[in-house]
């Protein structure tokens, strides 16, 4: 007879293994999936107006993420209500989560970012459709200062740095971004 307790850690291991294995079975934007028949799909052509009209929605989306996380930033407002009509999870969920801890650790995001963002792909027949965005993001003027005296905290100088992003089309047409890397260590 499993005791409750036993019970508890098989629930546990399973959803773990559950986890581990989808995550390594590479559910991302980057798998493919294709029919069985070993017949590759036709591609499915786009009009260059289709494409440029999603390259300027998301742009748009990915300027309006920009602006929505500096101003819930320097108002240390994890919840803004800007941040989702621009953001999808997960990046929406890392956002809000990084202006959580700064603002648990009495700090707060000030000063300008200046974003040169482009289109790198399109890509209109993916599920959902997507758009990469490569920015050069300058944040020598953007700085993370402590709320009491609006001291930059020590190590967070900024620089120019690349920046990558994933914008969506969802179901109910809004482009969003859904992910997003800050490379640091790629100067540009």
């Amino acid at each position: 007879m499993r005791t409750r307790q036993s019970r508890r850690w098989e629930i546990c291991l399973l959803s773990l293994a559950l986890t581990v294995g989808a995550a390594g079975c590479g559910s991302g934007p980057e798998a493919t999936t294709g029919p069985l028949t070993g017949r590759a799909a036709a591609p499915v052509a786009h009009s260059d107006a289709e494409e440029n009209a999603a390259a300027k929605a998301a742009l748009a989306a990915y300027s309006g993420y920009l602006d929505a996380s500096r101003t819930a930033s320097a108002r240390s407002d994890p919840g803004h209500p800007a941040l989702p009509r621009f953001l999808a999870d997960p990046l929406l969920t890392r956002v809000r989560l990084a202006i959580r801890d700064a603002k648990e650790h009495g700090a707060m995001r000030t000063g300008k970012l200046v974003s040169d963002p482009t289109v790198v792909s399109v890509d209109l027949a993916a599920d959902p459709p997507t758009v990469e965005i490569q920015d050069c993001l300058d944040a020598r003027d953007y700085r993370l200062v402590t709320v009491k005296d609006r001291k930059t905290v020590p190590g967070t100088r900024g620089r120019r740095y690349l920046a990558t992003a994933t914008a969506a089309r969802y179901p109910d047409g809004r482009w969003l971004v859904n992910t997003g890397a800050a490379h640091q260590d790629q100067p540009c």
